[in-house]
């Protein structure tokens, strides 16, 4: 069965945004191993506020990804994005059990939480960068229950950043 993988950017304090929803502190000098994950992925799930975060970046949905929006705000989507208002777990426990590659959870913190609630994410992939917000927006929101992982990998960089892998135990 293909994996849920919540690959995404996070400060040592916990942050996956500044207070006022930056992230001009992200790396962005090289690959940090980015060109081998999309390499494994055909999947990218996105909560509505990380799709328009996207969308206003230019983010272009090809198809040589499937793209899904979750949100019970939204009316429509972009082309090649299916928008997803209910059900959540239900529709991520189906692409999972489809046939193809791993899927990203792009964001956000919301979604992630909910989906970690149903036990659906199956691997952290967190690039924790060498900076301390002091506040922002959380990695994870609204997890209610302990969610156990193992260590899986560590691989540091020279910049300080250091991507680090878990595994749903």
């Amino acid at each position: 069965m293909r994996k849920v993988v919540y690959n995404c950017a996070v400060s040592l304090d916990g942050f996956i945004e500044g207070p006022n929803g930056e992230f001009d502190w992200c790396f962005a000098d090289q690959d940090y191993g980015m060109s081998a994950f999309m390499a494994r992925i055909d999947t990218v799930l996105y909560g509505r506020k990380s799709y328009e975060l996207a969308l206003k970046m230019g983010q272009a949905f090809g198809k040589e990804h499937e793209h899904y929006v979750f949100s019970t705000t939204m009316t429509e989507a972009a082309e090649n994005v299916t928008l997803i208002k209910d059900k959540v777990s239900e529709h991520v426990k189906a692409i999972k059990a489809a046939p193809g590659k791993d899927i990203w959870l792009f964001g956000g913190a919301d979604l992630a939480g909910s989906l970690m609630n149903e036990g659906l994410v199956d691997e952290l992939a967190l690039a924790v960068h060498p900076i301390v917000l002091g506040q922002g927006k959380p990695l994870f929101t609204n997890v209610q229950h302990r969610v156990q992982y193992k260590l899986e990998s560590v691989q540091p960089y020279d910049t300080g950043l250091i991507i680090v892998n878990y595994v749903l135990k």
